[in-house]
């Protein structure tokens, strides 16, 4: 199979992170005879040092023309200590979005036995979660109109739009997704107070019937978020819009013990993004320390979801476990004894892939 990929490695620790994500993507088409190519693009606070522009155009032909985008991170002191910057890496994320149609945003949320005790919650609530929280990204209230302040500046307001179209693909991308897993679906709203999530329940109705091998349950925002802590492992795939994703997701990702470990996924019209949900951590950068981890497990989203190798992400996620097993792992995660090194861990994974 032919792989072709955009690789923008970003700001902070991106590069250093996505060298071992691609260390670990070279081994598995090398040992499953794919025929990998790939170009390197920039974004974000380099893009805007380089050209003024943090999601170049040169940037977003690349990605169009690939069949799918590994993104590290975006972020620089130098702009957020800048508040007459007019323009912002951050904006090269939220550009990148827009035009490739991103609406979607996928973080699975898996537990790992070495790392329990990290977790804010008790070993037995966390032990063996493995859930899916989809995020509609272009609707509601943070982009909704009219948005602003009074004259007087004493009032303001925001407003939450979604239309039926905008509801009914991403509630029938979390079915697809919940018939490849273990088929039960939450549908996240606030349908006793809101208008919105009124059409979301609707909408979602009217979509149940077309998939009644999924189990779907209707949940109010307020109870998903104690269900989370409560009982993790309940859930299988959670969709919800915008702000609730933003907030639930976050909430899901501590669960874990450490945001270091998770993958994501940007999904929509064109090509599909898959990145690590931390930021560009600039402390770090260039010091050898960061936790590839996370980089290394949206490399094996990127087989799964995007090129529908599902044997080449299993063979990445085994390494993954392996390597925490086995104790080879960056200091933010280590248990007392040795840490290693960023690139120590990408070759130590590389390494056991290609076994």
């Amino acid at each position: 199979m032919n792989l072709n990929i955009a690789v923008l490695p970003g700001d902070g620790i991106g590069p250093e992170i996505i060298e071992q994500a691609m260390k670990v993507v070279k081994v598995v088409c090398r040992k499953n005879n794919h025929e990998l190519s790939y170009k390197t693009a920039i974004v974000g606070a380099c893009a805007i040092d380089s050209v003024g522009n943090p999601y170049p155009d040169e940037t977003h032909e690349l990605c169009m023309q690939s069949d799918a985008v590994l993104f590290g991170a975006i972020g620089s002191p130098k702009y957020d200590n800048d508040p007459s910057a007019k323009v912002r890496p951050e904006q090269g994320l939220l550009a990148m979005r827009k035009k490739l149609g991103l609406y979607a945003n996928i973080r699975p949320v898996t537990t790992f036995p070495s790392l329990a005790h990290k977790s804010p919650l008790r070993a037995d609530l966390v032990s063996g979660v493995d859930l899916m929280c989809i995020r509609e990204l272009t609707g509601g209230m943070y982009f909704g109109r009219p948005q602003g302040r009074s004259e007087d500046g004493n009032t303001a307001y925001d407003t939450c739009v979604y239309s039926r179209e905008e509801i009914e693909r991403i509630v029938r991308l979390a079915y697809g997704y919940a018939m490849k897993r273990r088929k039960k679906l939450t549908i996240v709203d606030k349908a006793n107070v809101l208008a919105t999530s009124r059409l979301w329940r609707e909408a979602s109705q009217e979509i149940e019937k077309d998939f009644p091998e999924v189990e779907t349950e209707y949940m109010f925002v307020d109870n998903a978020a104690m269900r989370l802590v409560q009982w993790p492992g309940s859930f299988d795939v959670m969709v919800t819009e915008n702000m609730f994703g933003d907030i639930l997701t976050d909430e899901a990702s501590v669960i874990t013990g450490s945001l270091g470990m998770l993958p994501s996924a940007s999904v929509g019209l064109h090509t599909s993004v898959f990145e690590p949900i931390h930021g560009s951590y600039p402390q770090a950068a260039g010091k050898n320390i960061a936790n590839p981890l996370a980089t290394i497990l949206s490399a094996a989203l990127m087989f799964e979801y995007a090129f529908n190798l599902q044997e080449e992400g299993r063979m990445i996620r085994n390494a993954v476990t392996a390597s925490m097993d086995a104790g080879i792992v960056t200091e933010d995660i280590a248990q007392g004894g040795r840490s290693y090194g960023t690139s120590e861990v990408g070759d130590w994974i590389a390494d056991r892939t290609g076994t």
